[in-house]
């Protein structure tokens, strides 16, 4: 799969920016590696707490989202952080609980833990170049 890039104002590449929330740092490992491994740049946050305040500094180009971790869980950091002016960014729902498709409903799609690694890039590839 070809990388999806932005040109900057003044010519230069730009890498799409992935956000990965999640509290397990073995899945945040894996996730970062395979999405730096298909040329997106990360940014990681492991609790929506922390996420809230990464989004607003980062403006990532999507968000892969955990449901259940410390402090503030994934539907609570949606809530939240689509309130915010001019929120569009599209959100994938990473978990392993049940009923994680009905969790966050504007979701663009939603993978149970273990994924499938090539569908996620294949899902990610097709959100960021559309």
């Amino acid at each position: 799969m070809a990388n999806v890039t932005l040109r900057s104002k003044k010519g230069g590449k730009m890498n799409k920016n992935i956000m990965i929330v999640d509290d397990d740092p073995v899945i945040t490992k894996y996730l970062d590696i395979l999405f730096k491994d298909h040329g997106f740049d990360t940014c990681i946050a492991t609790d929506g707490n922390q996420a809230l305040n990464l989004f607003r500094q980062e403006e990532p180009d999507l968000i892969t989202l955990d449901l259940e971790m410390p402090e503030e869980w994934g539907p609570r950091f949606f809530r939240k952080v689509s309130k915010l002016k001019g929120f569009n960014t599209p959100v994938i729902v990473i978990s392993g609980l049940q009923g994680r498709q009905y969790s966050i409903p504007k979701a663009t799609a939603s993978f149970a833990k273990p994924f499938d690694s090539d569908e996620l890039i294949s899902c990610v590839g097709n959100i960021l170049s559309g």
